[in-house]
């Protein structure tokens, strides 16, 4: 750690010392640079905010997670930490993402399931933000397939409009009998299941970890289904 403060400028290394709440970074100039601040226990939070700085060699540095079979890895954008997740989960965001992305009809739906990825299995798990931008990249995803003609489509129109029309679209895959019941039954899920989203007389609960990361792997599915055509519109 020291190689990598003693290469970054002083300002970094500034935000560095305040990232990490070590004020004593501060007490003399040359003890800035000086990683006996930094205590063992602070190692991985280091290496978040130093990658989320610019700071360090994060190919290297990946393959030294990798083979430390640490819990961690390089998040995507290489700009902090992600708790490892299965590695065909990892494959399957991807393909979705590359898929939304050679759609030119899939609006923001590839930023929306990068963002959601990153936010829940970032070192510091956001959950609200993970479920809700899982949300948005269904919407995006599916929006040209269900409701083109509709500029305040949610989630939640899409639904009703599947329910109430269940003949128009199609599922491609070999299950008879299913139809689209299913493609409903999973954005419902991800409707009903989004505490955060509306007050009310009860306390509004935030998503916990679990449940954002479940939200984002429906997310994953839905938005390949629909930016690949298993999922059209007849």
């Amino acid at each position: 750690m020291k190689e990598a403060l003693e290469i970054a400028d002083e300002e970094t290394v500034h935000r560095l010392a305040v990232r990490l709440n070590k004020p004593e970074a501060f007490d003399e100039p040359e003890y800035l640079y000086d990683d006996s601040w930094l205590d063992d226990d602070d190692l991985y939070d280091v290496i978040d905010a130093a990658l989320d700085l610019g700071m360090g060699y994060w190919r290297d540095l990946d393959e030294l997670l990798n083979d430390g079979l640490s819990a961690y890895t390089v998040a995507m954008g290489s700009r902090g930490l992600a708790t490892r997740a299965d590695p065909n989960a990892g494959s399957a965001m991807k393909e979705s993402i590359d898929a939304a992305k050679a759609r030119s009809d899939a609006g923001s739906a590839a930023d929306h399931l990068a963002t959601a990825w990153q936010a829940a299995y970032a070192k510091e798990p956001d959950a609200v933000r993970a479920y809700s931008d899982s949300i948005k990249a269904v919407e995006a995803a599916a929006h040209s397939v269900i409701q083109p003609g509709n500029a305040r489509a949610t989630l939640g129109t899409m639904i009703r409009q599947m329910r109430d029309h269940p003949g128009d679209y199609c599922l491609l895959l070999p299950a008879p009998g299913i139809e689209v019941t299913a493609v409903i039954a999973m954005m419902t899920v991800m409707w009903q299941g989004q505490t955060s989203r509306h007050g009310g007389q009860m306390p509004t609960r935030a998503e916990t970890t679990s449940e954002a990361r479940a939200a984002v792997q429906l997310a994953v599915a839905l938005v390949h289904w629909f930016t690949s055509g298993t999922v059209r519109h007849v």
